[in-house]
C-alpha cells in the first residue's frame, strides 16, 4: 500500500471559521498542558508520565467542543517528538519540545476518518467531524480505489485555509522501462537555478527580488503602525496590514512553486536519468558564500525534492553524486584536473586539449558522467 496527499484550497463559512479557530487554540493548549504535565512528572519521579487529553476535559469544558481526534493527534505528535528527542538510533536527536506559542506557532490539526467521517462530497465539499460540509476547490480528483486515511486542516498567515486529504492506494508496479541513455545532469547555478549537460539554463526568475520593493513598501506602512510598547494590543489597521504583507510573501512562495513544479515536471516527462549533486543547501546560503538570498530564492532543494518524487512515480532513476566530488575541476575530454577552477570567479574553463567551455556546463557533463557510472555499479551488483 501507498499513500499521498493532495492539498485543496478551502472556503469556509465565518461559522465554519470560528470552529477552526477555536481547534487550533485547542490544540495547541492540550499540547502545552501534556508537556507541561511530562516536565512536572519528571521532575518529581524522574520518570515522563503517560498523559492523554482526556485528563483535562473536566477542567477545560471547552475542549469538548472541538474534535475529538485532532486532540487525540496532538498526544501522536508529543509522544513522536519526545521520541525523537530520546531515540538512540537517530544519528542526529532533534531538541527537547517546546511549548507552541499562539503567535509563532502553525495554525493546523488533523482528524482520521473513521467510517466516512471524512469525505470528499458531489466534488465541491469536503467533510470534517464537528465542522460539517466545507467548500473547496477539488483541482484533483482522486480514484475510487482510493480510500481517505486523514484530513489536516490548516491556515496559512494570509489568513487562506487549506485542507490536506491523505490517501491510501494500492501501489501498482509502473510497467515503464526506464532507457538509461536518455540521460541528463544538472549542476546548480546561483544565477538560473542550474545549468544542464546540454547548456540549457533553468530559470532566470528572482521571485523574491522581483516582488522586494512592493515588500519593503508594504512591511515599512507596518513597522510605522507597530506601537512602542512590546505588548501593546494592536489596531485592526495593524492586522489588516500585516495580513498584507503575509500575503505578498505567499504570493512569492506560490510563484516560486508553481515554477518548479513545471520545470520538475517537464524534466521528469523528457528523460529517464536525472543526475545531481547532493548539496547542503542550508549550508551554501550562509553568509561566507555572499550570496545567501539567491541561494534561499532559487528553490533549487525544492527542485531536488521534486524530481526525486516524480522520477520514482514514472518509474526512472534520480541519481545523486557526493558533493565532494570535483566536478568543476576535471576536464570532461580528456579528465586532466584544474585546481584553479576552485576559483569560483573563474567561469570558463581552458584546457591544454583545447577545450573552452563554460563552468557550469562542464561540471554538469561530469555529474551525468559519474551519475551514469554509480548507476551501472548499482545495476551490477
Amino acid at each position: 500500500m501507498a499513500n499521498r496527499a493532495i492539498k485543496y484550497r478551502a472556503y469556509p463559512t465565518t461559522k465554519q471559521s470560528v470552529m477552526f479557530a477555536k481547534t487550533f487554540g485547542c490544540c495547541r493548549k492540550v499540547y502545552n498542558l501534556m508537556l507541561s504535565d511530562k516536565i512536572e512528572g519528571y521532575k518529581a519521579t524522574g520518570k515522563f508520565p503517560t498523559v492523554t487529553p482526556a485528563k483535562y476535559k473536566n477542567d477545560y469544558p471547552y475542549l469538548r467542543e472541538v474534535d475529538s481526534l485532532a486532540l487525540a493527534n496532538k498526544q501522536m505528535d508529543l509522544q513522536e517528538a519526545f521520541h525523537n528527542t530520546f531515540s538512540k538510533s537517530r544519528k542526529k536527536k532533534n531538541g527537547f519540545p517546546k511549548f507552541k506559542s499562539a503567535k509563532h506557532s502553525r495554525k493546523s490539526y488533523t482528524t482520521n476518518n473513521q467510517k466516512g467521517t471524512v469525505a470528499i462530497i458531489d466534488n465541491k465539499c469536503i467533510k470534517l467531524p464537528k465542522i460539517g460540509k466545507v467548500k473547496a476547490v477539488i483541482h484533483r480528483v482522486p480514484d475510487d480505489s482510493w480510500t481517505i486515511k486523514s484530513a489536516t486542516v490548516s491556515q496559512e498567515s494570509d489568513g487562506k485555509y487549506y485542507i490536506s486529504v491523505l490517501f491510501e492506494f494500492e501501489n501498482t508496479v509502473n510497467p515503464y522501462v526506464a532507457d538509461k541513455t536518455n540521460a541528463i545532469g544538472l549542476d546548480y547555478a546561483s544565477d538560473g537555478l542550474y545549468v544542464d549537460s546540454n547548456g540549457n539554463t533553468g530559470t532566470n526568475h528572482k521571485y523574491y527580488r522581483e516582488s522586494h520593493n512592493k515588500l519593503a513598501k508594504a512591511q515599512r506602512k507596518l513597522s510605522r503602525m507597530q506601537g512602542s510598547k512590546k505588548h501593546e494590543v494592536k489596531s485592526n489597521n495593524y492586522i489588516k496590514q500585516l495580513r498584507k504583507v503575509n500575503k505578498i510573501h505567499r504570493h512569492i512562495a506560490n510563484q516560486r512553486l508553481d515554477n518548479l513544479h513545471k520545470m520538475s515536471t517537464e524534466i521528469a516527462n523528457q528523460y529517464d536519468v536525472v543526475c545531481v549533486e547532493s548539496l547542503n543547501m542550508k549550508a551554501m546560503s550562509n553568509k561566507g558564500f555572499g550570496n545567501g538570498k539567491a541561494t534561499l530564492d532559487n528553490g533549487y532543494g525544492m527542485l531536488l525534492s521534486m524530481l526525486e518524487y516524480k522520477l520514482s512515480d514514472r518509474n526512472k532513476y534520480f541519481i545523486k553524486v557526493d558533493k565532494w566530488f570535483p566536478s568543476s575541476q576535471i576536464c570532461h575530454c580528456c579528465g586532466m584536473l584544474h585546481p584553479e577552477m576552485k576559483n569560483l570567479a573563474i567561469r570558463k574553463m581552458t584546457c591544454n586539449c583545447g577545450l573552452t567551455i563554460s563552468r557550469d556546463q562542464n561540471a554538469a557533463i561530469n555529474i551525468l558522467k559519474e551519475g551514469l557510472r554509480l548507476l551501472t555499479e548499482v545495476a551490477r551488483n
